[in-house]
């Protein structure tokens, strides 16, 4: 069993409904990403699976999120935009891209503040 890790940032901002305190207000972030996958074994060169596959997927989502107003975007219509609620969202938009029968999306980290950060995973 392998897990890999790739790490990546990106700037929004978002405010919290229904919240009561300042993060009820319009403010912003710089997040950063950590994505963990998973994978049961390596293939015939010894790579669970490349980086750069991981990479180009992550990038993929988070361009989605970059520099955006989070509470715009359609998965965030109606849910939150928590810093649990984005780990959520990576987490499942990543699946949906790098699952298959030797690897998968293990763990989602996301980091709103150095010293604050929440883990998404199933």
């Amino acid at each position: 069993m392998y897990k890999l890790n790739v790490i990546s940032h990106f700037s929004s901002a978002h405010k919290l409904e229904d919240y009561d305190g300042k993060c009820k207000n319009l403010h912003g972030h710089n997040w950063k990403v950590r994505v963990t996958v998973q994978c049961d074994k390596t293939d015939k060169i010894g790579l669970a699976i490349d980086f750069g596959i991981i990479k180009k997927y992550l990038k993929e989502i988070i361009d989605k999120l970059d520099h955006q107003y989070l509470n715009e975007l359609d998965y965030f219509k109606d849910t939150n935009p928590t810093s649990e609620n984005i780990a959520k969202f990576v987490f499942e938009e990543f699946s949906k891209k790098i699952n298959d029968e030797n690897c998968r999306t293990s763990e989602i980290e996301i980091w709103e503040s150095e010293k604050s950060s929440v883990i998404y995973f199933e």
